[in-house]
């Protein structure tokens, strides 16, 4: 199983695995959403989600939506397994248009 890892700015982290990703939303040009379920167990709140948000260039959400896609279904030998899709500490991104991204827990 592929594993996706995020880490921000103020050096947060997480990593969820492929398969709880629900979907990718576009919520303003510029601003792309990833919806997870939520990976908290006995302490989430069972009507809340975890969210990734990735600053991405402007107008550039369908290339980035797609080569993500492409990327999370790689099989695991090809990835090993863990993709990191942003990391502004090292500044290190799945997508030349991915600028930056805020981790949100149980929101």
């Amino acid at each position: 199983m592929n594993y996706l890892t995020f880490i921000d700015a103020a050096d947060d982290a997480a990593t969820f695995p492929v398969n709880q990703l629900l979907g990718m939303t576009c919520a303003s040009d510029g601003a792309l959403i990833l919806n997870f379920v939520n990976t908290l167990g006995t302490n989430a709140t069972e009507d809340k989600r975890s969210f990734v948000t990735l600053t991405i260039t402007a107008d550039k959400e369908k290339e980035v939506m797609v080569e993500l896609a492409r990327k999370f279904n790689e099989p695991v030998y090809l990835s090993s397994g863990s993709i990191v899709v942003c990391d502004d500490v090292n500044s290190i991104f799945a997508h030349e248009d991915i600028l930056s991204c805020t981790i949100t827990l149980d929101a």
